[in-house]
């Protein structure tokens, strides 16, 4: 009896230093993992009929690398207190940099699809700017909690804004303008979130709407992805070629689509069928049904990521899920949004779903950041 008293007092105290994860959150995650795996598997079947041994590397690449330890990542973050990041963040944000960097290195880097964005470590493939994304939210939500009140002060808060914004635009020569405009919208959601000046707000938008058109003129890939945008009906066969097949496939799905693993589009027609148009993929199979809920799915990440905001103990806590939550969902959104001819056509991933173990692996152990912070809501 006093061996079972001493085990039950044990996991008592343990549950109290321990608290429950703000439970609809984590169930947003696994629903979005979930039904992500389903589309992407289904989507590979696409590749599966062209190239059999690339999908044998992909396969191993999203889910051990991505889902499998993805997951233990969650898991073993969720139970580290969020503080701790706070502490090294500096060291973080600069060890990210430096592994960024290592692109550029001629026997480390490789280069494919006319950009140098990964590494090779070992027998797997390593995009190191997700990990960027991820210690710029960690350094930048630690600079802002400890700037407090003074962030109104342009000298303290809008002008160290933008050199750190800049310390990420090497991205630019990779080039990789994709992950740095997520970074700035990002960066941007967090400077609001934590209680920055209408003045800061408009003079940064300025700011990137002069430096965007400089960027565009100066690279011709966005610039024809802006042409393409503006007269999608032209160069079918060329730049619009993606577009066109994307909007045959999402309209082919009628309402209720045509059923799992049941898309045409895939078979030698959509570009990049688990990458850029996975979401035409999904939408062709489960139809308008289905697109709404995968969007809905985000949304409810959204309004239960930035609830853990709200609830954070201290303002770190907060500014960190912000940015968190803002990183993976304006991705999302920005290829769904890209897929559908709303915005221009971007690289960015569809998070939880398009194939990228790396995408995957950060996605989840930010998403363990979260779940942290949550346990100690107020």
């Amino acid at each position: 009896m006093n061996i079972e008293w001493r085990a039950n007092d044990a996991i008592f105290h343990y549950r109290m230093k321990l608290p429950k994860v703000n439970k609809l959150f984590l169930t947003s995650t696994i629903l979005l993992t979930v039904a992500g795996f389903f589309i992407f598997t289904s989507a590979s079947l696409g590749l599966l009929a062209k190239e059999k041994g690339a999908l044998k590397d992909i396969a191993f690449n999203q889910i051990f690398l991505g889902l499998f330890l993805g997951t233990i990542a969650l898991i073993v973050i969720s139970r580290i207190d969020y503080r701790v990041w706070r502490k090294y963040s500096l060291y973080i944000f600069l060890f990210s940099i430096a592994l960024t960097l290592l692109v550029f290195v001629p026997s480390l880097g490789f280069e494919h699809g006319g950009a140098r964005r990964w590494l090779f470590l070992g027998p797997i493939s390593f995009q190191p700017s997700e990990f960027l994304k991820l210690g710029f939210i960690i350094y930048f939500a630690t600079w802002l909690s400890g700037i407090k009140s003074e962030i109104s002060r342009i000298g303290l808060g809008l002008i160290p804004f933008i050199i750190l914004i800049l310390t990420t635009s090497f991205l630019l020569i990779q080039p990789d303008t994709d992950t740095f405009l997520i970074i700035c919208v990002t960066g941007l959601a967090m400077f609001i979130a934590a209680g920055c000046k209408w003045r800061d707000i408009i003079i940064i938008l300025l700011i990137g709407i002069i430096g965007f058109t400089f960027i565009a003129f100066s690279k011709p890939y966005i610039m024809q992805r802006i042409s393409t945008f503006f007269n999608p009906s032209e160069d079918s066969l060329g730049a619009s070629y993606q577009i066109q097949q994307s909007l045959i496939a999402i309209g082919s799905g009628g309402f209720s689509g045509r059923g799992l693993g049941q898309s045409i589009q895939k078979f030698g027609f959509l570009p990049e069928p688990i990458g850029d148009s996975i979401f035409a993929v999904a939408a062709e199979e489960f139809g308008f049904l289905g697109s709404v809920t995968l969007i809905f799915l985000f949304v409810f990440f959204t309004i239960q990521g930035l609830r853990v905001a709200r609830e954070a103990p201290d303002l770190f806590g907060g500014l960190v899920t912000v940015g968190i939550v803002i990183l993976i969902v304006s991705q999302s959104f920005f290829n769904i949004a890209a897929m559908l001819g709303i915005v221009p056509l971007s690289g960015m991933p569809l998070l939880f779903v398009s194939h990228g173990g790396t995408a995957l692996f950060f996605t989840l152990a930010s998403v363990g950041i979260v779940l942290n912070v949550s346990r100690h809501r107020k």
